[in-house]
């Protein structure tokens, strides 16, 4: 039976042997992404959600009021 921990498909071959005298963060930084929240949002944006929200109003309300 194979360990787990030292399975190299794991992707971990490259990772030092843990040393608890060692409490220094590893040199690398994440990488760099963006997120929805995180970005800018445009005019356009806006303007698409306005118009997005309106429908969804009028087929909530309006529609079924315009049917009664």
């Amino acid at each position: 039976m194979v360990d787990e921990h030292e399975d190299a498909a794991h992707g971990h071959e490259d990772r030092p042997d843990y040393d608890p005298a060692n409490k220094d963060l590893p040199a690398g930084e994440p990488p760099l992404r963006s997120t929805a929240p995180q970005s800018d949002y445009t005019g356009r944006d806006v303007g698409v959600g306005i118009a997005v929200a309106l429908v969804g109003i009028a087929l909530t309300f309006v529609l079924p009021l315009a049917l009664v």
